[in-house]
């Protein structure tokens, strides 16, 4: 039995997110127990922790989706690793913690050359970049594709695999001027600003190109103008919906009941006669079909993508301001938290 300490909270506030120490038992049979040496951020965390997400449990929790760490013991039966094996993994819940203990399917080594950093940055993000293109978008060669939200980790990710794959232009959207920079070093074609002029910017550059994929995260009426602008047989990826964001503990309902109410409404029946589509996607798919996740981390290895990059790091004990600087929009690359510092 050993203590560990853990962020939890009942979901509806992040005021109520406590760092706090509790006992945690040896793996069982078929788990392994991890060290967490660094946890990364997601948006999911921020709706998880506000309640927003269907999926958050209705008790206290531990939010956080993606660690990095080592395995300090494994249970009966476990094969295929070890005590002192470097791993990355992902958990439907549960990765604001100093230890945790979890299936082996779901922690994957981790490369030679990563840091912890960098291996608490890759999982969710490149998951959902590559089976956003590839599985739901029908990623071609030749394809015209806009990726949201370019500066942040799955839009990074988002825009290596699709040049990868031979996209001839990739669009990145950022809702700042001061991340444009930053997003074309990283080989975007073309970057938007995102303002009320989003569509006819988009317009602009497109010219009379065909617009074949949108990885849409914003929502909104961003959702509808690049849903106006696809071509026929297009496809529109929704992993999130950034637009309900906001800084704050808690959320605005009110805020939240009027844009809701402002949604686009796409009729089905349109569709048809447009030949272009819409498809959902949310990582728990993935994190309850394993194979499948391996699958997808096998054929990602072999397009040889460049570290993650770590834009912002935190101690563990200040893992709220984190989340707070995260609710602003302003940062790129992948916030991390670092629970214990590498060598100690």
């Amino acid at each position: 039995m050993n203590t560990r300490r853990v962020y939890k909270l009942k979901a509806g506030d992040l005021s109520r997110l406590k760092l706090s120490e509790e006992s945690l038992p040896a793996p069982g049979p078929g788990k392994v127990q991890v060290e967490v040496r660094t946890i990364g951020l997601n948006f999911a965390d921020v709706f998880a922790i506000w309640g927003l997400y269907s999926a958050t449990p209705k008790e206290a929790f531990i939010p956080g989706l993606e660690y990095s760490g080592v395995i300090t013991e494994v249970g009966e039966g476990v094969t295929g690793c070890k005590a002192g094996d470097k791993v990355m993994g992902v958990t439907r819940f549960g990765a604001y913690a100093s230890h945790l203990n979890i299936e082996p399917e779901y922690v994957i080594p981790l490369p030679v050359t990563w840091t912890f950093q960098e291996g608490a940055s890759y999982l969710v993000q490149g998951l959902t970049a590559f089976y956003g293109l590839m599985n739901l978008g029908n990623l071609q060669e030749g394809h015209t594709v806009l990726v949201h939200s370019a500066a942040g980790g799955v839009g990074i990710l988002a825009g290596r695999i699709a040049r990868k794959l031979g996209a001839t232009k990739t669009i990145g959207t950022v809702g700042n001027p001061s991340k444009v920079e930053f997003c074309k070093k990283e080989g975007y074609d073309e970057v938007i600003v995102r303002g009320k002029d989003f569509k006819t910017q988009l317009i602009d550059i497109l010219k009379d190109q065909k617009l074949d994929l949108i990885m849409e995260c914003i929502g909104g009426q961003v959702l509808q103008d690049g849903y106006d602008l696809l071509g026929p047989q297009g496809r529109m990826v929704i992993y999130g919906s950034a637009r309900y964001a906001r800084v704050g503990d808690k959320p605005n309902y009110l805020r939240l009941f009027w844009q809701f109410m402002k949604r686009p409404k796409i009729d089905p029946q349109q569709m048809i006669e447009s030949n272009k589509g819409i498809l959902g996607f949310n990582l728990i798919y993935l994190y309850e079909r394993s194979a499948l996740m391996h699958e997808l981390l096998t054929e990602m290895q072999k397009l040889d993508l460049e570290k993650p990059i770590v834009g912002h790091q935190f101690d563990f004990e200040n893992l709220p301001e984190a989340i707070r600087l995260f609710q602003t929009g302003n940062t790129k690359g992948k916030i991390v938290v670092n629970v214990k510092s590498e060598g100690a």
